[in-house]
Protein backbone atom coordinates (compact mmCIF):
# COMPACT_ATOMS: atom_id res chain seq x y z
CA UNK A 1 0.00 0.00 0.00
CA UNK A 2 1.23 3.85 -0.46
CA UNK A 3 3.54 4.87 2.10
CA UNK A 4 1.95 6.68 4.74
CA UNK A 5 5.08 8.92 5.85
CA UNK A 6 4.59 10.30 2.39
CA UNK A 7 3.90 13.72 2.50
CA UNK A 8 1.34 13.74 0.03
CA UNK A 9 -2.38 12.89 1.05
CA UNK A 10 -4.21 10.24 -1.52
CA UNK A 11 -3.23 6.79 -2.64
CA UNK A 12 -0.94 5.13 -5.58
CA UNK A 13 -2.91 4.30 -9.08
CA UNK A 14 -1.61 0.88 -8.08
CA UNK A 15 -3.04 0.59 -4.62
CA UNK A 16 -6.36 1.39 -6.32
CA UNK A 17 -6.37 -1.24 -8.83
CA UNK A 18 -5.02 -3.69 -5.89
CA UNK A 19 -7.91 -3.06 -4.22
CA UNK A 20 -10.09 -3.59 -6.83
CA UNK A 21 -8.26 -7.15 -6.81
CA UNK A 22 -8.52 -7.91 -3.35
CA UNK A 23 -12.36 -7.23 -3.44
CA UNK A 24 -13.62 -9.10 -6.59
CA UNK A 25 -10.99 -12.22 -4.48
CA UNK A 26 -13.24 -11.49 -1.25
CA UNK A 27 -16.17 -11.50 -3.51
CA UNK A 28 -15.52 -14.72 -5.10
CA UNK A 29 -14.85 -16.38 -1.23
CA UNK A 30 -18.18 -15.05 0.01
CA UNK A 31 -20.51 -16.25 -2.79
CA UNK A 32 -18.95 -20.02 -2.51
CA UNK A 33 -21.81 -22.48 -2.59
CA UNK A 34 -24.55 -19.95 -3.63
CA UNK A 35 -27.38 -21.08 -6.48
CA UNK A 36 -26.84 -17.59 -8.23
CA UNK A 37 -22.86 -16.69 -9.79
CA UNK A 38 -21.80 -13.73 -11.92
CA UNK A 39 -18.86 -13.58 -14.41
CA UNK A 40 -16.61 -10.69 -14.11
CA UNK A 41 -16.31 -8.47 -17.03
CA UNK A 42 -14.25 -6.12 -18.05
CA UNK A 43 -13.71 -3.44 -15.36
CA UNK A 44 -13.82 -0.10 -15.87
CA UNK A 45 -12.15 2.20 -13.81
CA UNK A 46 -11.42 6.20 -14.00
CA UNK A 47 -9.19 7.76 -12.04
CA UNK A 48 -7.81 11.53 -11.83
CA UNK A 49 -4.74 11.55 -10.72
CA UNK A 50 -1.39 13.42 -10.33
CA UNK A 51 1.91 12.43 -11.40
CA UNK A 52 4.95 13.71 -9.11
CA UNK A 53 8.31 13.30 -9.39
CA UNK A 54 10.08 11.32 -6.23
CA UNK A 55 12.37 13.90 -4.51
CA UNK A 56 14.63 11.30 -4.10
CA UNK A 57 14.70 8.74 -6.89
CA UNK A 58 15.59 11.31 -9.33
CA UNK A 59 13.65 10.95 -12.82
CA UNK A 60 11.02 8.05 -11.44
CA UNK A 61 7.42 9.68 -11.44
CA UNK A 62 4.78 7.89 -9.77
CA UNK A 63 0.94 8.45 -10.27
CA UNK A 64 -1.20 9.37 -7.35
CA UNK A 65 -5.27 9.01 -7.15
CA UNK A 66 -6.26 12.30 -6.19
CA UNK A 67 -9.18 11.84 -3.45
CA UNK A 68 -12.65 13.08 -3.89
CA UNK A 69 -12.87 16.52 -2.06
CA UNK A 70 -9.31 17.48 -2.58
CA UNK A 71 -9.10 20.67 -4.10
CA UNK A 72 -7.38 19.92 -7.12
CA UNK A 73 -5.87 23.72 -7.09
CA UNK A 74 -3.89 23.12 -4.43
CA UNK A 75 -2.03 20.02 -5.84
CA UNK A 76 1.61 20.43 -6.51
CA UNK A 77 1.48 18.92 -10.22
CA UNK A 78 -0.55 18.35 -13.13
CA UNK A 79 -3.46 16.23 -13.13
CA UNK A 80 -4.29 13.77 -15.58
CA UNK A 81 -7.61 12.07 -16.10
CA UNK A 82 -6.41 8.05 -16.18
CA UNK A 83 -9.02 5.28 -17.73
CA UNK A 84 -8.30 1.68 -17.59
CA UNK A 85 -10.10 -1.27 -18.69
CA UNK A 86 -9.44 -4.71 -17.04
CA UNK A 87 -10.19 -7.83 -17.96
CA UNK A 88 -9.75 -9.69 -14.93
CA UNK A 89 -8.23 -13.79 -15.48
CA UNK A 90 -7.36 -16.33 -12.91
CA UNK A 91 -3.42 -16.27 -13.23
CA UNK A 92 -2.60 -19.41 -12.52
CA UNK A 93 -5.01 -20.60 -15.23
CA UNK A 94 -6.11 -17.74 -17.75
CA UNK A 95 -9.77 -18.64 -16.89
CA UNK A 96 -12.04 -15.48 -17.03
CA UNK A 97 -13.27 -15.01 -13.02
CA UNK A 98 -17.17 -15.90 -11.88
CA UNK A 99 -17.77 -14.42 -8.22
CA UNK A 100 -20.31 -17.38 -6.79
CA UNK A 101 -18.04 -20.65 -7.83
CA UNK A 102 -19.70 -23.73 -6.49
CA UNK A 103 -16.05 -25.04 -5.39
CA UNK A 104 -13.85 -23.48 -2.60
CA UNK A 105 -11.74 -20.87 -3.63
CA UNK A 106 -8.16 -21.03 -3.62
CA UNK A 107 -6.63 -17.99 -3.02
CA UNK A 108 -2.98 -19.33 -2.45
CA UNK A 109 -1.29 -17.60 -5.52
CA UNK A 110 -3.85 -15.49 -6.46
CA UNK A 111 -1.03 -12.62 -6.30
CA UNK A 112 0.89 -14.00 -8.57
CA UNK A 113 1.15 -12.95 -12.47
CA UNK A 114 1.16 -16.61 -14.29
Amino acid sequence: MADASHPYDGIELADAVESVRNQLLAASARATGKDITFAVGDIQMEFLVELRREAKGGAKFKAWVVEAGTDVGAATGRTHKVALTLTPKRASTGDPVEVGNDAPVDLSNSGEAG
